[in-house]
């Protein structure tokens, strides 16, 4: 009998053997937690070759990488068909080590207006270390282009949008970026590479909140940034002398580990890492229900006389119905409703039984917020216009509940006077 070709990394029975694929002590099936922070070295060459970067594999102290987290970013690298991955503490650790160790004062960034709360919060603290962002409609790739300058850096997107499931041109901004030589970042959170891979799109890095689609659960906070291999990094003016010794290729991943790892220390811990490797196993299956059951919710809830407006782009009055139906198998766990009466809003989401009133999302349970009074306060109202959160919006993170059940606990809250 000829033998067989392993599975593919990225496919779902890759992930689910990838641990022992790659090795494991004791015939175990799960990569252990392995906590020490020091790592010894029999060779002081090795020892030398892993500080400089000139040494694959081994680890020095664990605030720049430990086995464990090891095992997780090759799953992720695997997921997205990259180069490779480094996982952070958050999604906005990741995020803050892009910006922050690859954009430097008189930068340019253009990104797309409609992004999560902490980004744009994030976004205030660029520009007070001089960094210039422009916000722009990025479901238009001429709002992108018109934004270019000679000092932009970088374009940065999500796939959909949270909460109001905006999805940006992201073929047409990919061949943007390409045709100026930008870095483009992409924010892969919400659809994760199980409905999704930017590499497809041109996109040089890209970020997901670990701790939702791709963990679920609810269960662990983590992050992670994954080079395609697509960007050229000999182009880029802020890679630091130190690094360009090594192969171009890992320039970007040096200095995001060098910089946000060991000097600014956003580490993800081990505990961390293995709860979201579990979670990772179940990814295909987890995001084919949810998104199953998000468009079901959704059509429902667009029917319904007392909801004035559902934000899910794959029903055909999303205005970027036709991109998502390019790009993404699937819709995602992740919908936004509108009521007709504001007003009614704590009444009706007080009389939800199954959906909890939380903060979060990709969770196994669904979850709702009022958007507007709560993640999106701080931002004001002149944003929340722009960024059109209406008052009586609602966030919806659809879990693992039977469709149907979700279904009756809205229109038994909706109907309540």
């Amino acid at each position: 009998m000829a033998d067989h070709e392993p599975p593919p990394p990225d496919s779902p029975s890759g992930i689910v053997h990838g641990d022992r694929r790659g090795g494991v002590e004791h015939g175990a099936i799960h990569k252990p937690i392995h906590t020490s922070v020091q790592y010894g070295f029999e060779r002081t060459e090795d020892l030398i070759g892993v500080f400089q970067g000139t040494r694959k594999g081994g680890f020095n102290y664990a605030r720049q990488g430990a086995p464990t987290t090891a095992a997780l970013e090759a799953k992720i690298t695997g997921l997205e068909q990259g180069l490779g991955s480094i996982c952070f503490a958050s999604g906005m650790a990741a995020l803050s080590a892009v910006f922050l160790t690859l954009l430097k004062a008189g930068d340019h960034l253009v990104s797309s207006r409609y992004v999560f709360g902490n980004t744009n919060s994030l976004f205030g603290t660029l520009g007070g270390l001089g960094v210039a962002i422009d916000k722009v409609d990025a479901a238009s790739v001429d709002a992108v282009r018109a934004a270019l300058r000679p000092e932009t850096r970088m374009v940065f997107v999500e796939t959909i949008a949270n909460p109001g499931t905006q999805v940006p041109d992201l073929d047409a901004i990919g061949a943007l970026c390409r045709e100026h030589g930008l870095l483009y970042v992409v924010d892969n959170t919400i659809t994760s590479a199980a409905l999704f891979r930017p590499a497809t799109v041109g996109a040089g890095l890209v970020v997901n909140s670990l701790t939702k689609t791709i963990a679920g659960h609810g269960a662990a906070l983590g992050g992670a940034v994954t080079d395609t291999g697509l960007f050229d990094w000999r182009g880029y003016p802020n890679i630091a002398d130190s690094y360009r010794g090594l192969d171009p290729r890992q320039w970007g991943l040096q200095q995001l580990r060098k910089k946000a790892l060991r000097d600014m220390g956003g580490t993800l811990a081990p505990e961390q890492a293995h709860r979201i490797a579990l979670g990772a196993e179940t990814l295909s299956l987890r995001v084919a229900q949810t998104s199953a059951s998000a468009l079901a919710l959704a059509r429902f809830l667009e029917s319904h006389a007392a909801v004035e407006r559902v934000h899910y782009p794959m029903l055909e009055s999303h205005p970027q119905h036709a991109l998502a139906l390019r790009h993404f198998k699937a819709g995602s766990w992740l919908l936004a409703f509108e009521l007709r009466d504001s007003a009614r809003m704590p009444a009706v989401l007080d009389g939800l039984q199954l959906a909890i009133k939380a903060t979060g999302m990709g969770d196994n349970r669904t979850l709702v917020i009022p958007v507007a009074p709560t993640i999106y306060w701080e931002a004001g109202a002149a944003v929340r216009a722009e960024m059109g959160i209406a008052d009586g919006l609602v966030r919806v993170s659809v879990g693992l509940e039977p469709a149907d059940e979700l279904i009756d606990d809205f229109a038994q809250a909706l109907s309540r006077p």
